[in-house]
């Protein structure tokens, strides 16, 4: 997505012809080329959601290999304690 821009000489004539008094034409330009901070484009969006997917993956993958470290301990725990006969 690209940034697009603000012709403001050709906003400041649409305004004036449209009986608009300076004062308030110059404060209207001042609202529309006010700088909003950050934005975020599609591109910042698609990186943002690809990188929480690797990082879920990765959370995913230790989960799973804690899970199995732990129904290891468990099984060794059970062949440890012996049968009550």
């Amino acid at each position: 997505m690209t940034a697009s821009t603000f012709d403001t000489l050709t906003a400041a004539r649409d305004l004036k012809a449209a009986g608009i008094e300076p004062e308030h034409a110059e404060g209207m330009r001042r609202a529309a080329t006010a700088d909003r901070g950050e934005s975020a484009t599609k591109a910042d969006l698609d990186t943002a959601v690809a990188t929480l997917r690797t990082e879920i993956a990765q959370i995913e993958t230790r989960l799973t290999w804690k899970a199995l470290g732990i129904a290891g301990l468990i099984l060794a725990a059970v062949k440890l304690i012996p049968p009550a006969y």
